[in-house]
């Protein structure tokens, strides 16, 4: 189960430590792309975000850079931005904050990047403020649902095309669980709001 448009009472509540979205940023929308680099579905995603000439923020999971450098080089010759997911993919509601900042600086070694994504989105409101001044804490406003294997993939098309607009923060995932579905929305994104006229930008 999850909640493809962040709440707005949430975003209200946190928005000066988080950021869910940049509406002051009219015609562009900022996709962006958890849990990678994947070398059998990254490079892919790679062609499609070409295809349009869009530019998108990857969150990589340590873990993955140190195992597939040449990809998380591709991604950034190509003109994307990347940002920490943590060495190991650690939620941050159940983990120590000594280990979870330790995980943060230990990916952080390998991208070196001063934006941040906790996986899940889980962050205790207590660890905000020791991560806050080192890095941009980037949350989402639509979350596609890509990684929702029982999920109807023109059902997930439909969800983020509703919800997502200017300013739109929007999550997908570059990984090998949420190919199927990324990979058939994707390009019909990409396509829709091209055609609108909107820009695909990093953060």
């Amino acid at each position: 189960m999850y909640i493809a448009k962040s709440p707005g009472i949430l975003r209200s509540l946190t928005r000066k430590n988080l950021v869910w979205d940049l509406p002051e940023r009219k015609g562009e929308i900022f996709i962006t792309f958890d849990d990678g680099p994947i070398p059998e579905i990254t490079p892919q995603v790679l062609d499609i975000l070409g295809q349009f000439q869009a530019r998108a923020t990857f969150f990589c999971v340590g873990d993955n850079v140190y195992k597939h450098p040449e990809v998380f080089r591709q991604l950034n010759e190509r003109g994307h931005a990347s940002g920490n997911h943590t060495f190991n993919h650690l939620s941050g509601w159940n983990t120590p904050l000594e280990d979870y900042l330790e995980n943060i600086g230990k990916c952080n070694k390998l991208v070196n990047s001063r934006l941040f994504r906790p996986p899940y989105g889980r962050i205790r409101p207590s660890y905000i403020k020791h991560i806050a001044p080192e890095y941009r804490i980037i949350m989402w406003s639509v979350l596609s649902g890509d990684f929702d294997q029982e999920g109807n993939r023109d059902k997930i098309l439909d969800n983020v095309l509703k919800h997502t607009t200017d300013g739109s923060i929007v999550v997908f995932h570059d990984s090998l669980k949420a190919a199927d579905h990324m990979l058939y929305v994707l390009p019909r994104f990409l396509e829709h709001f091209s055609e609108k006229g909107y820009k695909f930008s990093s953060l």
